[in-house]
């Protein structure tokens, strides 16, 4: 029940969310300056008539309250409205390019995950010469933008080696696996170095707890005590840091896509805040809204299930 009450509250909650932030994305872009017209005018002088007709066609001559109650009123029936740079419906251009990013970010998001906490767990397991050595190369890595990473990546493992493809995202599902690899090593590196160092801090933390200590000084094997005690309490704190690691991965992925042209959103993203592409600047911000929201409400709710300690919902004190 408990469980059930809790997604109720948090699906309200993101609803809620996702109307203060489709208001600040709506306006935000308004507050800029320049407008659509003048990128449909190509700087060209235009008579009265002809500037009145574009701005009537957009509905850039409405008041915001109304524009922007319209724009709500077509993303509740899945309208994302029409791109004024590619004169086609912003939905079909999200159909044609979520998908790269999705798979950009879902194999940089396995690589964090997987080589961050393995190097992690060495680091306070091993300690000495291992612990030095992996602080060093994750502060190197820590230190190192997703963009600088692209670069440096593309020049030896593209251009000097031929290893990779150096841009573009293939044919098929195995191409695009291909040529993904190295823009998702260049996503992740950041947080390779980043989630290695909150997983050794916290296991160091949790080896220095009393239960811990007993529990070796009772003889039970070493490498038990790390994975059920020290590993396990751990993960509560490197699970904290999903949301930051997410929304870092939507954010970077623009860098990244531009670098290796990728076809993707964040590629997408950049092009049409360079050529005030209001209605597909708007999409793509709140559909990134939306998807670190959710995974924000999957990490809140895989913690009770890595840590039995924390609760969905503060319990009532008895009467």
């Amino acid at each position: 029940m408990n469980f059930l009450r809790f997604g109720l509250r948090r699906l309200a909650e993101m609803a809620l969310t996702l109307l203060a932030a489709s208001f600040v994305i709506f306006g935000a872009m308004y507050l800029a300056p320049g407008s659509p017209a003048d990128f449909l005018l190509s700087g060209r002088s235009a008579s009265p008539a002809a500037l009145e007709a574009v701005n009537r066609q957009y509905h850039l001559d409405e008041p915001f309250a109304v524009r922007y109650f319209r724009w709500l009123g077509q993303l509740l029936h899945g309208d994302f409205g029409r791109s004024i740079t590619y004169r086609t419906d912003v939905s079909r251009l999200l159909a044609d390019r979520l998908p790269s990013t999705l798979l950009l970010v879902a194999m940089a998001l396995v690589l964090v995950v997987v080589v961050g906490l393995v190097l992690g767990r060495i680091a306070a397991v091993r300690g000495g010469a291992v612990d030095s050595t992996i602080l060093v190369t994750t502060t190197l890595a820590v230190g190192t933008p997703s963009f600088v990473a692209a670069v440096l990546l593309q020049g030896l493992f593209a251009v000097r080696l031929h290893w990779f493809p150096a841009g573009g995202t293939g044919d098929g599902f195995v191409q695009m696996l291909w040529h993904l690899t190295l823009p998702a090593v260049a996503l992740a590196l950041y947080l390779i170095g980043m989630l290695a160092r909150v997983t050794r801090s916290a296991m160091v933390e949790v080896l220095g707890q009393e239960h811990v200590t007993v529990a070796l000084s009772r003889g039970v094997p070493r490498r038990k005590v790390m994975g059920r005690h020290v590993f396990r309490n751990a993960l509560g704190t490197v699970l904290t840091t999903g949301g930051l690691i997410v929304s870092t991965l939507l954010v970077c992925t623009v860098l990244v896509e531009s670098a290796f042209g990728v076809g993707g959103i964040g590629q997408l993203l950049e092009l049409s805040i360079t050529t005030k592409d209001f209605p597909t600047v708007q999409a793509i911000s709140l559909t990134m809204v939306g998807l670190f929201m959710a995974v924000n409400l999957a990490v809140d709710l895989a913690h009770p299930l890595v840590d039995p300690r924390i609760a969905l919902a503060p319990r009532r004190s008895p009467a």
